[in-house]
């Protein structure tokens, strides 16, 4: 039984790596120390943290549970490593599957950040824990160097990202789970994606959450072949903090989503926002499909996630904001018959091909209100807010610390509103 709930929110601001590379602030949970709030004070019970699950009944998770729970299919997430001992995540954690060559303290959650992704994507509830949305789907835990890692000898030992991106690549893991970010394009981090990839296995990352900022480009998000995530809040606005670009590829929940407070997971904190949990929400709507129809490869999955993304703008010219709109796994469930297209066809080719070419403002959608809010177009290049778009903006950022053949950097959490963002990644 977990203590209680409480709000929180904290800012992210900027970290410069080793060779000064400035890294922002992909954190799930955007904001972490400040409270917003007094409406759920600490000594709240825990149960509220599932009442405050708000895109379960907006999803229809109990009708998609009707016919799939994720059941057979194993995410990887690769985060501060995961705690499999909280009353949610308790059978649900496959420890003895970590790659062993790069199973560092996988079990050992440093900041309690993949802890709250692991219970997003497969938690069971049980305790008043956080309810999965994929609640049969396995998780296999892997731990690297995120800021909220203090040791720097930890550091050291933190196995290499891209290692990591391999070893999960060569199990019969499906999906990848990335909630972290950086701005540098490491060719080693490029090359184990485009492994990753040949292996058949569905990459999702989260976009970042300095939008307001200077909105940098971020990898993995930004690499061909990983699912860019964004995020909204309740009403389907995006936050202001959601990075855009078109690299953005989907939309998912991600304001005012629990996760633990920190690693003595004594409680969950409310009141957060950050496109980390968008990512995780997304990677439990593909476990939900792949489940459904295990012959589909990782091409169909995604495929059925952007057909039936809600959006009010033709499908051939995705959002910035939002790329092909928000996730809508339902849409895929409730219809045995759908098509997913051919199994070798990339959903994301044109994206891929055509490799990230900045921020674009002037050639993007506008989603309607009902959907989500998109910033105004900014033509003279310089950052815009939309008026209706979510502030609730709370920046708990995990930083990275990668060591990536003669360079070190610090790679950080991403966690942001309610949407998937898409990377047009370079082929």
């Amino acid at each position: 039984m977990v203590a209680g709930i409480s709000r929180r929110s904290e800012r992210s601001a900027p970290f410069a790596g080793r060779n000064g590379r400035r890294v922002s602030a992909v954190c799930s949970a955007l904001g972490a120390l400040a409270v917003l709030s007094a409406s759920l004070a600490p000594s709240a019970s825990a149960a509220d943290a599932q009442s405050q699950q708000w895109y379960l009944s907006a999803m229809k998770a109990d009708e998609m549970w009707k016919v799939s729970t994720g059941k057979g299919v194993k995410v990887a997430v690769v985060d501060t490593g995961v705690n499999p001992n909280t009353p949610s995540l308790k059978g649900q954690v496959l420890v003895g599957e970590v790659s062993k060559a790069v199973d560092y303290k996988a079990t050992d959650d440093y900041l309690g950040h993949g802890t709250s992704m692991a219970e997003l994507i497969a938690g069971t509830g049980a305790g008043d824990g956080l309810k999965g949305l994929a609640p049969e789907a396995k998780i296999v835990p892997y731990r690297i160097a995120l800021r909220g890692m203090n040791s720097e000898a930890e550091k050291k030992k933190a196995p290499n990202p891209a290692a990591v991106i391999r070893a999960a690549a060569d199990t019969d893991i499906k999906i990848i789970s990335m909630s972290f970010g950086i701005d540098v394009d490491f060719p080693e981090m490029r090359a184990a994606i485009e492994y990753a990839q040949s292996k058949g296995k569905l990459m999702i990352a989260s976009t970042g959450n300095k939008a307001e900022e200077d909105n940098f480009i971020g990898y993995p998000a930004a690499y061909p072949y990983v699912v860019g995530v964004a995020a909204s809040d309740e009403s389907g606005k995006v936050g202001k903090f959601s990075e855009y670009g078109n690299y953005v590829d989907l939309a998912a929940p991600g304001l005012d989503v629990p996760t633990w407070c920190d690693e003595t997971f004594r409680s969950y904190c409310v009141g957060i926002g950050g496109t980390s949990m968008a990512t995780a929400i997304t990677s439990a709507s593909a476990a939900l499909i792949w489940s459904a129809h295990p012959d589909w490869t990782a091409n169909q999955v995604l495929a059925s996630l952007i057909e039936t993304a809600g959006r009010d703008w033709a499908k051939d010219d995705p959002s910035t904001y939002l790329g092909y709109g928000l996730i809508r796994p339902r849409k895929v469930l409730e219809d045995s018959n759908f098509n997913p297209g051919a199994a070798g066809t990339d959903p994301l080719a044109k994206e891929n091909v055509r490799g990230v070419t900045g921020v674009d403002t002037n050639n993007s959608p506008s989603p309607s209100a009902s959907t989500s809010s998109q910033p105004p177009k900014n033509t003279s290049g310089g950052q815009t807010s939309a008026a209706g778009s979510s502030s609730d903006s709370s920046d708990d950022n995990t930083t990275m610390w990668v060591a990536l053949g003669a360079a070190a950097a610090v790679l950080v959490i991403g966690g942001g509103a309610f949407a998937v963002v898409r990377s047009r990644r370079g082929a």
